[in-house]
């Protein structure tokens, strides 16, 4: 037996955020969508689930379907069996990512997040699998104390600290 690897960059459209995990059930769908929109009203948001067996489909919901049709899309790309992805806009991760990880079917989230990313596949004879994700780049230093005035004053500006 051989194990191909394969390396699929995510496109992500300027703008918006994605969430990108493994799950297992054919009700995944429903119910990250449940857990989209429950989270937040003003989240614009388009899911795809990949099924591993049956039909093998990559089913899809949201409430915009532009970013509908951007997580299909992604999804056939990266082709790999209980795979879900979310993109979403006008709201960011971590506004939402208990909520998913709550959500009795999933498994694992690999990424969360809206940098560069890369995803590695291994392909066999029996299909493909998510070994995991690289998102964004490598570090280019150790914060100074300026740097640590510039990421609290972010953390002010988007409201997750006084």
């Amino acid at each position: 037996m051989s194990v191909k690897l394969d390396v699929i960059r995510v496109d992500i459209p300027e703008g918006c955020n994605i969430i990108l995990g493994q799950s297992h059930f054919i009700k995944t769908v429903e119910d990250l969508y449940e857990a989209m929109v429950t989270s937040s009203p003003h989240l614009k948001f388009g899911i795809a689930f990949v099924e591993a067996s049956g039909k093998r489909l990559i089913r899809k919901d949201g409430n915009d379907e532009s970013l509908i049709n951007k997580a299909v899309e992604e999804l056939k790309k990266i082709a790999a069996g209980h795979t879900f992805i979310i993109f979403l806009k006008e709201g960011y991760p971590i506004n939402v990512l208990n909520r998913i990880k709550e959500v009795q079917e999933v498994v694992r989230v690999f990424a969360a997040t809206a940098n560069p990313l890369q995803v590695i596949v291994a392909e066999t004879d029996q299909g493909r699998g998510i070994l995991g994700v690289v998102d964004g780049y490598t570090p280019l230093g150790v914060e100074s104390a300026q740097d640590v005035e510039e990421r609290k004053g972010i953390l002010r500006k988007f409201g997750y600290k006084r």
